[in-house]
């Protein structure tokens, strides 16, 4: 298990899937967000950065090992909860996980092909899934020297200024198919993707 600690972004509205929360559809039994923690669980310490209580999704997460952190300005946007779960890393953490927790075919041997690329390219500060054609995704794995610039950020645009700010210090890590890209927004995405699991 890696030691790099993984957070988890779990406190976003659900706004584009009409009156149902994304991150509490099923996945054959299991709702996304357990799975989605379940998975990254299997590859280090999870940090999962959620909405204000009281709130569905705490239950969803009951019985797994993992550190959950409410959210009280989580309307503001994907900053919020990363400044929020940034405030429970580990002093000694020398990176961390940043993975969006509505990415339903992304694996444990994902995760930790992109943590493995951080010894590999050692030169680097980023680490970052991508398709096998080069498309940036997620995880996004951050060097401890940009864990002040995260902290900094406002809004919903998430990491990507610091991603940008540091674009030759970034390694895309190919993922297999569409696993680091393909993300389940709308009642349509839940559709066509149930239909091609058969599920």
């Amino acid at each position: 298990m890696s030691l790099i600690p993984i957070i988890l972004l779990a406190a976003g509205q659900s706004s584009r899937m009409r009156g149902t929360d994304k991150l509490m559809q099923n996945v054959g039994d299991t709702p996304l967000l357990r799975r989605s923690a379940m998975t990254a669980r299997q590859v280090g310490p999870v940090i999962v950065a959620l909405p204000p209580l009281p709130h569905p999704r705490y239950q969803a997460l009951d019985g797994l090992d993992l550190t959950l952190v409410e959210i009280p300005d989580a309307a503001e946007g994907m900053n919020a909860s990363l400044r929020g779960a940034m405030t429970h890393l580990p002093a000694e953490a020398t990176a961390a996980m940043v993975l969006l927790s509505d990415l339903p075919d992304i694996t444990a041997e994902d995760l930790n092909s992109v943590v493995s690329s951080v010894t590999e390219h050692p030169k680097k500060l980023i680490w970052r899934g991508a398709t096998k054609d080069g498309k940036p995704g997620h995880p996004v794995i951050f060097d401890k020297s940009l864990f002040a610039e995260l902290r900094r950020l406002t809004g919903d645009e998430g990491a990507q200024t610091v991603v940008r700010a540091h674009s030759d210090k970034v390694h895309l890590h190919p993922l297999p198919n569409r696993n680091a890209l393909l993300d389940l927004d709308t009642p349509e995405d839940w559709a066509t993707w149930r239909a091609r699991h058969s599920l």
